[in-house]
């Protein structure tokens, strides 16, 4: 699990986090979501230390992040796996090198050993005959599944998704979100997406937060999502047809 509390990260006299705390459950796919601007971004860099916060906690399964020393919060970090927006593959790697890239950097492994763990990770993605290929010769969705392939490479504990399903069609979004749960439920992983795709939070949303203005305003499930009576959340949510069909159908 991982819990926030009360923290507050501000540039200047503007704040972006605002006394903000929420817990992420383990084995469960957790999902911030929120306007643009709205904070949902840099809760997960405060999250993975890429910025420091004013006040406030972060634990790492009872792991105070804030407070370690240098050693404990680089073996924290060796516990994270990340998906970036866009999938940030290495243009200049073959498939097989960028899911072996982070093997490399954090573990001592033989080349044998990182070869066999490629294979492992990209045919768990669903991904074959693709080790030689370089990213260019991917589509928009095998290289996201192969950002998948790469962030549970060294079989974290953490996974962290920026808007996953950004840039794809509908179809393969499902794809990403239908992965995604399916590898946090097997692997029992800590899963946090920050999205902005409604569909999968009905979907794939075992625990939502909703900020706005840096604030915590709602936190439910995809159950209780519909049916929320909270102004914000609503206003967020149905300001597409479909969705307001969909409040309908659930009242």
């Amino acid at each position: 699990m991982i819990q926030i509390k009360n923290i507050t990260k501000s540039f200047g006299d503007k704040i972006v986090l605002n006394n903000l705390s929420a817990d992420f459950e383990v084995g469960k796919i957790n999902l911030i979501i929120g306007k643009s601007g709205s904070g949902k971004t840099m809760a997960i860099k405060c999250m993975l230390g890429l910025f420091n916060i004013e006040s406030g906690s972060i634990f790492f399964d009872k792991r105070d992040f804030i407070n370690i020393d240098k050693q404990e919060k680089k073996n924290i970090r060796k516990e994270i796996g990340m998906v970036f927006q866009g999938g940030a593959l290495f243009d200049s790697m073959t498939i097989e090198q960028n899911v072996m890239f982070p093997m490399t950097m954090s573990q001592k492994m033989t080349l044998i050993q990182m070869k066999e763990r490629v294979d492992f990770c990209l045919k768990r993605v669903d991904l074959k005959n693709v080790n030689n290929l370089f990213p260019s010769e991917l589509s928009g969705g095998m290289q996201k599944r192969v950002a998948i392939a790469r962030a549970i490479a060294l079989n974290p504990k953490y996974l962290f998704c920026d808007e996953p399903n950004s840039g794809l069609d509908p179809a393969t979004a499902t794809v990403i979100d239908n992965l995604l749960k399916e590898i946090t439920y097997e692997y029992n992983i800590t899963t946090v997406i920050n999205t902005h795709d409604m569909n999968s939070v009905m979907e794939i949303g075992d625990n939502i937060v909703f900020i706005q203005d840096g604030e915590k305003i709602w936190t439910g499930n995809k159950n209780l999502f519909l049916k929320t009576q909270n102004k914000d959340l609503n206003n967020f949510i149905f300001s597409s047809k479909v969705f307001k069909k969909l409040k309908k159908a659930n009242q």
